[in-house]
């Protein structure tokens, strides 16, 4: 019995478990297929490889029992013959070659040109000379849920969320360790752990069927593009159906809490805070997901614990009867109390009724009208123009508040206009959103807006740069501002000239000059060179852009007066075409270790930990 017994090792930052006696890892937070695990003794290189690759446990069995025999006796020259037909000579102890004749390639070879030429067999991995990581940090200082966007694809290189994320986390790693070292060293910083969120799956799997019906009205020609459209932008369209926006929150909300219950499950010493991203539409999903959270009150609904999807669903009625029949008991339930499980701005967002009218009469008028039957007519925050929101059915709150709310490439300033939100309101705040919200986006990405003008009545307020993690301006940002600087420089002594010339010819002629000291308070030449030349050391105000005085500058209450759009430094291939780059702007924040090291630095500025610049 005891021999059955299957041992679990914990991997990767307990991100995965290997099963040692199926010799299989599997994922622990995600779906995803098991990959093999080997017990490498015995490696192999081609000549362009530029790694050594394992042999089977098998293949690695049959050289090492060759090459204890060849030591023991000391008897070299010794074949092996694998069963697939390669051949490996044991010439020497420090020189053993595959030859490897022309048939099938097994999973672990390099390429098919490489398989006629001999390969270097090493034993052991001391040999080899190749650094083996230590492994992440055990202690983990914050928790972060990072929520993808339209389509299944999060880069360029089509590769999923949970890849994107693994480069993100790596990252993260990496700038622990070169500008939080010291941190580390006083054992004060440990890890950041970013967990991938995926609804795409739900929203396009078997249970919906949309995904059928959407194929069977697509035209058959162009088929790649169509396929994409279907894939991939389709999903802005689903988020504003009442059917499918639902699902899109049950799933980032369930899928949040429970990979949060998991979390916690297997560290139950975590005590920290967690917080929260959404990279494209995952950012409006979760802003409207955390403006929209149930404050918690001791009592019962009735009616909606009568009427669950769960109930629903039990009987086995279909998503869109369901949908439909939740959607009626919930606008029999809206004219009484107005809110009716909608989508809606929070409280702060919204503008008191003007005067003479009454919030209930507004949703009496509204209910009786059978044109808005799938629609809830809000009062929007400019009090004269109405927003529709589709009726959804917010699950559950969270089981964690966020501590920040980080949104890349996010449309959310857009929506929110569209949806009815009026500019210049310094007092908004979010009660129920995280206690901090970042805007990052990059300069040329095509679906990016701006949080800061819709709260500011400044009206050229720029967005903070966000300083490179190597600790400079990029050379051609530099260049750039010392020619700008210059130029305006060069532009005012320019126009000082003139002016001071144009009055020497206007001035009118004088007899003579008083002196110096005829008139009280009057200067000589030289005073008044000393005092000029005084006055540019204390820094006195002059046009030059450098020295132009920073305003205080007021961001309203959203991110606790802090600022709020944070924009990425581009780099200097894109600045030559930045329609060129326009969408892979769009998809480079997973690369970012400037976006990164914003991160870290706002979760362990909370901590007291301060970032350090490593020397260059």
């Amino acid at each position: 019995m005891g021999e059955q017994v299957e041992v679990v090792v914990a991997v990767e930052g307990e991100r995965y478990d290997v099963r040692v006696r199926e010799r299989l890892r599997y994922a622990v937070y995600w779906e995803q297929e098991p990959s093999e695990v080997r017990r490498c003794t015995w490696f192999y290189k081609g000549d362009k490889d530029l790694r050594f690759f394992p042999y089977s446990e098998d293949n690695g069995a049959r050289l090492e029992d060759a090459y204890m025999i060849a030591v023991t006796l000391d008897e070299w020259k010794r074949k092996v013959v694998f069963p697939t037909g390669e051949t490996v000579i044991l010439h020497n102890p420090k020189m053993i070659m595959q030859y490897q004749p022309i048939g099938p390639e097994d999973d672990w070879v390099s390429s098919p040109s490489e398989q006629a030429r001999p390969r270097t067999v090493k034993r052991g991995v001391n040999s080899i000379f190749v650094a083996i990581p230590d492994g992440e940090p055990e202690k983990i200082d914050h928790l972060v849920f990072m929520v993808h966007g339209i389509g299944p694809a999060c880069d360029l290189r089509f590769r999923s969320i949970i890849q994107c994320v693994n480069d993100f986390r790596s990252a993260s790693l990496s700038l622990l360790s070169s500008h939080y070292k010291r941190g580390q060293e006083e054992g004060r910083v440990g890890r950041v752990e970013f967990l991938p969120v995926n609804w795409h799956n739900a929203l396009h799997g078997d249970a919906t069927g949309v995904d059928e019906d959407i194929q069977r009205i697509t035209l058959p020609s162009i088929g790649r593009l169509r396929h994409f459209t279907n894939d991939t932008l389709l999903d802005l369209f689903f988020y504003n159906s009442p059917t499918y926006c639902q699902t899109i929150v049950d799933t980032v909300a369930s899928e949040v809490n429970r990979l949060d219950a998991l979390f916690r499950l297997r560290h139950p010493e975590f005590e920290a805070a967690v917080s929260v991203v959404g990279h494209s539409l995952g950012s409006l999903i979760l802003f409207d997901l955390l403006t929209n959270q149930k404050a918690p009150s001791g009592g019962t609904d009735t009616e909606e614990a009568l009427c669950q999807d769960e109930d629903l669903e039990a009987l086995g009625i279909p998503l869109g009867p369901r949908k439909k029949i939740l959607n009626y008991v919930r606008r029999k339930r809206a004219p009484e109390d107005g809110r009716g499980g909608t989508v809606l701005l929070v409280p702060d967002l919204q503008a008191p009724p003007p005067p003479g009218s009454s919030l209930v009469n507004h949703h009496d008028n509204q209910s009786s009208c059978p044109q808005h039957s799938h629609f809830h007519r809000a009062q929007s925050i400019t009090s004269a123009v109405d927003y529709e929101c589709p009726f959804i059915n917010y699950p559950p709150s969270l089981v964690f508040r966020p501590q920040t709310f980080f949104a890349f490439g996010s449309p959310i300033g857009m929506f929110l206009t569209v949806r009815g939100a009026q500019a210049h309101r310094p007092q908004l705040h979010l009660p129920h959103l995280a206690r901090s919200f970042y805007n990052i986006y990059h300069p040329y990405d095509p679906v990016a807006y701006r949080i800061e003008p819709m709260i500011s009545s400044e009206d050229d307020l720029e967005p903070m740069l966000i300083p490179h993690h190597k600790g400079r301006k990029r050379m051609h940002l530099e260049l750039r501002e010392s020619l700008t600087r210059m130029s305006a420089d060069l532009k005012n002594n320019v126009l000082g000239s003139l002016r001071t010339a144009w009055q020497s010819f206007s001035r009118p002629t004088v007899a003579a000059l008083p002196a110096a000291g005829e008139y009280p308070g009057a200067q000589t030449p030289a005073e008044t060179l000393q005092q000029t030349q005084a006055s540019y050391e204390e820094g006195e105000p002059s046009t030059s852009a450098e020295e132009i005085p920073e305003r205080e500058i007021k961001v309203g209450m959203l991110n606790g007066g802090r600022r709020i759009d944070y924009v990425l430094q581009e780099k200097p291939i894109e600045s030559f075409n930045e329609y060129l780059f326009a969408i892979q702007s769009h998809l480079c924040y997973w690369e970012s270790e400037d976006t990164a090291l914003l991160l870290l630095k706002e979760i362990y500025d909370k901590l007291g930990v301060s970032c350090e610049q490593p020397q260059q």
